[in-house]
Parts: C-alpha cells; sequence; structure tokens
C-alpha cells in the first residue's frame, strides 16, 4: 500500500461496509502475487488500478490489520510505502476511476487529519 500526498491531503479509495452501514478511505495498493516482492507489487497494483508509474518510493512500515468487513473476519499483512506520482498532472485530479479494485471504484484525495477514516489502522501514525 501507498501512501501518495499533495500537500495536508492523502490519496485515498473509498468504501463502505454494508454490514456496519460505514463509509470509509483505504490505501491504494493491493495484494502480493507468488514470487512478487512487495515493491514490485505496489508498482504493478498502481499500474493496474491508476494506469500510472511511481518515484521517490521509500518503505514506512509494516502494519497487520485484523478487521471485520461485512460481517467477514479478515487479517493482512500491509508494507506500507511512500511514494510520489511520476506523471505531475495526476495530482490536478480530484477524483480517479481505479482502472482493476476488489474495493471501491473511486479514489480521491481526502485531508490526512482523517487517519481514523483510513485503513488500515496504524498505516498513517
Amino acid at each position: 500500500m501507498v501512501v501518495i500526498r499533495q500537500g495536508n491531503l492523502i490519496l485515498a479509495g473509498s468504501g463502505h461496509d454494508d454490514t456496519k452501514n460505514d463509509d470509509f478511505y483505504r490505501l491504494p495498493g493491493g495484494g502480493i502475487e507468488m514470487g512478487e516482492t512487495s515493491l514490485e507489487a505496489l508498482k504493478r497494483e498502481i499500474r493496474e488500478e491508476f494506469a500510472a508509474e511511481l518515484k521517490n518510493i521509500k518503505f514506512l512500515k509494516v502494519v497487520e490489520n485484523i478487521f471485520t468487513f461485512n460481517g467477514q473476519l479478515g487479517h493482512e499483512i500491509c508494507f506500507i510505502y511512500q511514494a510520489d506520482f511520476v506523471d505531475q498532472s495526476l495530482y490536478q485530479k480530484s477524483v480517479f476511476n481505479i482502472l482493476d479494485s476488489q474495493l471501491g471504484h473511486t479514489a480521491t484525495w481526502i485531508p490526512a487529519d482523517q487517519t481514523a477514516r483510513i485503513y488500515p489502522s496504524g498505516a498513517l501514525v
């Protein structure tokens, strides 16, 4: 997963838990495929979801996330990176249509102080 900043804003995908009737945000990224490093997976996921490339990639931390989504228990281990878009014009977009996503269909710039609403928990702390 990646933290992409624009001033005091962070790019995040929107999500909704029907069971809890709760809206939330999730950092861009996705799963690691067999034989792939977390960095390779990050680059691939951003290409697939945003048709974009990253630069200035920096590893931040690992977050273990145990959660319930739509009534189902989930468990993930997230490698959190920080990076910038290569294409500077992407910072002018207000809404991104996520091209290949299992969760949500759009991403947007949200205030970084909404960390309680951004998952995985602890990714920005």
